[in-house]
C-alpha cells in the first residue's frame, strides 16, 4: 500500500541556504508511481538553485534534488510493483522522503547494486549520454576532451565515450582526478591549475586537435576550447561554471575553424524527451552496470538529509571525485557493489 504518512521532510532553499521543511506527501496521478526515497545525490545545478542562479522550471517543485533511488510503495504499476527498487531522473523533489514519478521515467536498479550506489546514476549518466549521443553525436575513433573529468558527469562521460571507441582526454584541477580519468579509460589529460591545459592536450593528441569538447565551464575556457578543437570540431556547452560573458574575437576564431557550438540543458526538456532519453540509456547501460563494464564513481564523503547544507559546502570546494550522495532513509539490505 501507499504511504500512510501525510507529511514528509523536504529540503528547500531560503536566502541562499538549505532549510528543512514539512511538506505534504505527493499524490501519484494517473501514470505515476509513488516512491519512498532512500538516497539522492548532489548536483552542481542544486548549488546554483540554492543561491538563486538557477530558477526552478515552470511546473516543477521548489524541493531540490534532480535524481533519486528508492522503493515503490504504491500498487498502481504493473511494470514496477510494490517494493521494486527503482531510480529516476527528476525535475525536482529528490531532497525529500517521497516523490511521485512518471512510470516511464523509472529505471530498475541494476542487479547486485545497492540503492546507495544507484542514486549516483540518473542525473549524471543521463546527462553524459545526452551530451555524447543526442547532442554532440560522437563517433568511434573520434577524440573528445571532457572538462571536469573528476565530476559525476565527467566520470560517466569518460566511460561512455571510451566504451564507444573514442579517444578521451580529461581536464581537472588535481592530478588525482586526472589519474582517475585514465583509470576509467581516458588516454590522457591536463591539470588546469598547473599547465595550459589546451597546449598540454595538443601535445598528447597532436596538433590537428580533437573532434569534440564537452564543456561545463564556459567563458573562461573559450579560447582554449577553440585552440584544442580541430577543423570542423564540435563544442557542446552544458554549464557556465567559469562565467557567461566573452570578450574577444570569438566569432572570427569560431568561423576560421568551421566549429559547431551547441548549448544544451536537460532539466528544462520536455517529459517526452526525457522519457526517450531514459529508455535509450536504460537499454544501452543497465546490463553494463550489472556486468561491471560501467562503474558508478561515488565520492568518499556522503551526508544525511539533515546535513544537506554541508553537502553543498563540500561540493563547492571541488574536492569530490564522483558523486556526493545524500542519505534519506536506510537501505534495504543490499550489499554495495
Amino acid at each position: 500500500m501507499a504511504s500512510t504518512a501525510r507529511t514528509m521532510r523536504a529540503i528547500i532553499a531560503e536566502a541562499g541556504k538549505l532549510v528543512m521543511v514539512n511538506r505534504p506527501v505527493p499524490v501519484a496521478k494517473s501514470g505515476e508511481v509513488l516512491v519512498k526515497i532512500h538516497y539522492t545525490a548532489i548536483n552542481r545545478a542544486d548549488t546554483l538553485q540554492r543561491t538563486g542562479n538557477y530558477p526552478v522550471p515552470k511546473g516543477e517543485t521548489d524541493i531540490l534534488g534532480l535524481e533519486m533511488s528508492g522503493t515503490v510503495i504504491s500498487n498502481s504499476s504493473e511494470k514496477f510493483p510494490m517494493n521494486s527498487k527503482v531510480m529516476s531522473l527528476l525535475g525536482g523533489g529528490g531532497y525529500a522522503e517521497y516523490v511521485a514519478v512518471d512510470e516511464d521515467m523509472l529505471m530498475p536498479v541494476p542487479n547486485g547494486m545497492s540503492l546507495r550506489v544507484a542514486a549516483g546514476i540518473p542525473e549524471t549518466w543521463l546527462t553524459a549520454y545526452q551530451l555524447l549521443h543526442f547532442v554532440n553525436g560522437v563517433q568511434p575513433e573520434e577524440s573528445v576532451v571532457i572538462h571536469a573529468g573528476g565530476s559525476g558527469v565527467g566520470t560517466a562521460a569518460t566511460q561512455l565515450a571510451t566504451k564507444h571507441g573514442c579517444d578521451v582526454y580529461v581536464t581537472a584541477g588535481t592530478d588525482e582526478k586526472i589519474e582517475k580519468g585514465i583509470e576509467l579509460g581516458a588516454l590522457g589529460g591536463a591539470n588546469y591549475k598547473t599547465s595550459d591545459w589546451d597546449l598540454e592536450i595538443l601535445k598528447q593528441v597532436g596538433n590537428n586537435g580533437v573532434n569534440a569538447v564537452l564543456d561545463c565551464v564556459g567563458s573562461s575556457y573559450w579560447k582554449q576550447n577553440i585552440n584544442v578543437l580541430g577543423i570542423d570540431g564540435r563544442w557542446t556547452l552544458y554549464g557556465l561554471m567559469g562565467g557567461a560573458k566573452i570578450d574577444g574575437p570569438f566569432l572570427g576564431l569560431l568561423l576560421r575553424k568551421r566549429l559547431k557550438l551547441e548549448a544544451t540543458t536537460l532539466r528544462s526538456r520536455s517529459l517526452e524527451y526525457k522519457k526517450n532519453l531514459t529508455k535509450e540509456f536504460a537499454d544501452h547501460a543497465l546490463s553494463k552496470f550489472e556486468s561491471g563494464d560501467y562503474q558508478v564513481i561515488v565520492d568518499k564523503k556522503s551526508f544525511d538529509l539533515t546535513a544537506a547544507q554541508e553537502s553543498h559546502d563540500y561540493m563547492e570546494t571541488n574536492a569530490n571525485i564522483g558523486k556526493i550522495l545524500l542519505k534519506v532513509a536506510d537501505d534495504v539490505g543490499d550489499e554495495e557493489k
